[in-house]
């Protein structure tokens, strides 16, 4: 069994309000010299059988199609455990 990870976060010219309500929030709770936050989701497929270039592909087109909103997110596809170690990003 394999773990492929999916991580999504909004494009670069998309604002994010939350990450921006963090940064600012940041510095009033003592972490200073943080300059920037963007806010994103992490899948964690767990796979049944090796992780080939099919199993990617789908895994590649169930983010497209139903994990991140390619209109305004970047994912990545990644094996983080098992037998394949590939990665594959968009």
């Amino acid at each position: 069994m394999a773990r492929v990870v999916v991580d999504v976060m909004l494009k670069p010219e998309i604002l994010d309000p939350q990450g921006q309500a963090v940064q600012r929030a940041l510095p009033r709770l003592g972490f200073d010299g943080i300059s920037d936050v963007r806010q994103g989701k992490r899948f964690e497929l767990e796979v049944d059988g090796p992780v080939d270039e099919a199993a990617l592909a789908r895994i590649h087109d169930l983010a497209e199609s139903f994990l991140a909103n390619t209109v305004i997110e970047d994912f990545t596809v990644k094996v983080e455990s098992g037998d394949v170690a590939a990665e594959a990003a968009k």
